[in-house]
């Protein structure tokens, strides 16, 4: 449930980012302001000059310079309104883009709790729907101005021509504030349900996506896709609602923004009657009223502003998310020590890992197991922090990982992952990702280690091929994830059951060059294999989020309930040897 706490710290960073999305355009901002005001300014000039240009001529006296006063108004109008759409477009375009970029970084900046909180799909909706809407909000400010100062000005002008005239269509300005307010209000909560439940269905799509392979497997796409449109009778609800809002406010505008430009014209026709105006004056009054009486002008910006704000808001519960803080401590020289002590971590309420104590010497290396759910992943995320404990620390040659720069962090450790990212343009950029000079010496010897070599040269352009168009298999991409990591060079090496989709054969050959002859590092290994863990230095067994046991995998062996981890039998009752290894 989101408490009003939440709430309140959402709404003061969307505050925040709206704010720094203005200064970022804030010259075009200040530019649009003025253009804008500057044709509400023309627009206000050009009744005048009209009711003043139709006394003349029908006085049949020179009416030359105020008819060529008329022409350049409208010609001016033209193009002030040609600037305020060409300013408009250009501060959305920016201030959308200056949100992407600032939310992007924010949710890398996270890491993986932005996933774990509101979903892959839902964040895709928020940084491209959601900023989009809210990016309009600063060149919507910047014309709010003029867009009040043309009712303002209009009942200024009637009073100008005749205090009566501006008596009469302030009668009616309650009601027109009052609609104005209604509307700013219910719009904003509708929409932010519309915004919402897109998100929703958002994020069941991207989930879809991602196990199509599955869904088709399972014959359930019927199933599956009711399941992704599940929130549109929300989104239905909430979109009808916003449009229903909208549509009273235009009607009762239209209802009573008739009756007062009504109300005008007679009292004119009344005073024109009795000479106090001239037709000029009734001509210039009618057209301040219909200024005056803008107020769908304004209904559709409040609107735009209230739909704006609550996509701004949605920004800002991203943005209370933390991002990871670095330090400044640097690291010492050393063998690549890990120690995990007094290490908890909670995901979805669950213990995952309880007080977990864990020594890695340096240039050791260790394969975790465990059976699924046991917190392998976990622990291999911990241990470079793309994650941190909710309880303990983990530290590197006896610094904690929290107290580390960014740089130093990243440098010192490196990973590979069951399905890797290939991120880059070439397979070669995607192999030296992270690396600050890359050479290609570098990374083909990498590629040979991973034993990715041979499948790269046979693609169309080498190294030099777009990853986008290298045809390659799930194995294939686990080696070019093995060989980024190999290039990596840290004193530490995580592999998170980067093996998987390796066939023996390969996995052996991967296995003998990553713990034979080479540099010096640590490696902890994530392990599903019994072969993989036996040629591990030292295994760790998890077991109900603790380290039930450490030790050489054939000690381990003995215990049938270890076995049992990599389907090797059941477990059985206890034996003595079982209680050793206990203790």
């Amino acid at each position: 449930m989101t408490t009003r706490a939440d709430d309140d710290a959402a709404a003061g960073h969307a505050r925040t980012l709206l704010r720094a999305a203005t200064r970022h355009s804030g010259a075009r901002c200040a530019a649009l302001c003025l253009v804008s005001i500057a044709a509400t300014g023309a627009g206000l000039l050009l009744p005048a000059a009209l009711g003043r240009a139709l006394d003349l001529l029908l006085a049949q006296a020179p009416a030359t310079r105020w008819v060529l006063y008329c022409s350049g108004l409208v010609l001016l109008l033209a193009l002030l309104d040609a600037a305020e759409t060409v300013l408009t477009g250009t501060v959305d375009a920016r201030s959308t883009g200056w949100l992407r970029r600032r939310l992007t970084g924010h949710v890398l900046g996270i890491g993986p709790r932005a996933t774990d909180r509101f979903g892959s799909g839902d964040l895709v909706a928020r940084l491209v729907g959601n900023a989009a809407e809210a990016g309009t909000t600063p060149a919507a400010r910047a014309a709010l101005p003029a867009a009040l100062a043309g009712p303002v000005g209009g009942v200024v002008a009637l009073g100008v021509i005749h205090w009566s005239l501006a008596a009469v269509f302030l009668a009616g300005a309650p009601v027109l504030t009052l609609l104005l307010r209604t509307v700013a209000r219910d719009t904003s909560e509708s929409a932010a349900r519309y915004q919402q439940a897109q998100g929703r269905i958002a994020a069941a799509l991207a989930e879809a996506v991602e196990g199509v392979r599955t869904v088709r497997a399972a014959g359930t796409e019927d199933k599956e896709t009711a399941r992704v449109l599940r929130p549109l009778a929300a989104l239905s609800r909430a979109g009808h609602r916003m449009w229903r809002v909208q549509g009273r406010a235009a009607a009762q505008a239209i209802a009573v923004a008739p009756l007062l430009h009504l109300g005008v014209v007679a009292v004119a026709g009344v005073l024109l009657a009795r000479d106090r105006l001239s037709v000029g004056d009734v001509l210039a009054a009618s057209r301040y009223a219909v200024l005056a009486t803008g107020v769908g002008v304004m209904v559709g910006r409040l609107a735009g502003l209230a739909r704006a704000r609550a996509a701004a808001r949605r920004l800002g519960e991203v943005e209370t998310e933390p991002a990871t803080a670095f330090g400044t401590r640097r690291l010492p020289d050393g063998p690549g020590r890990l120690e995990l002590r007094g290490v908890t971590a909670r995901r979805g309420g669950r213990a995952v890992l309880d007080g977990v104590d864990l020594v890695v010497p340096g240039g050791t290396t260790l394969a975790v197991v465990g059976r699924s759910g046991a917190g392998k992943s976990l622990l291999a995320a911990l241990a470079g922090r793309l994650s941190d404990p909710d309880a303990g620390e983990v530290l590197l040659d006896g610094v904690p990982l929290r107290e580390l720069p960014h740089d130093d962090l990243r440098r010192a450790v490196g990973y590979a992952f069951a399905r890797p990212a290939l991120l880059g343009g070439t397979v070669e950029q995607a192999i030296g990702l992270g690396l600050p000079s890359p050479s290609p010496g570098l990374i083909r010897e990498a590629a040979r280690t991973a034993l990715a070599d041979d499948f790269v040269r046979r693609l169309p352009d080498g190294y030099d091929t777009d990853v986008t168009d290298a045809p390659r298999s799930g194995g294939e991409s686990q080696r070019l994830g093995l060989a980024r990591a190999f290039a990596h060079g840290g004193r530490v090496l995580i592999l998170d059951d980067a093996l998987s989709s390796l066939d023996t054969v390969t996995e052996r050959h991967i296995t003998d060059a990553l713990l034979g002859d080479g540099p010096d590092r640590t490696r902890l290994l994530v392990a599903h294999r019994s072969a993989t863990a036996a040629c591990a230095d030292a295994v760790a067994w998890l077991d109900g989020g603790r380290v039930r046991a450490v030790g050489r995998h054939e000690e381990l062996w003995r215990v049938a309930e270890y076995r049992a981890v990599f389907g090797e039998g059941p477990p059985s009752a206890a034996t003595d040897t079982d209680r050793s290894v206990r203790a």
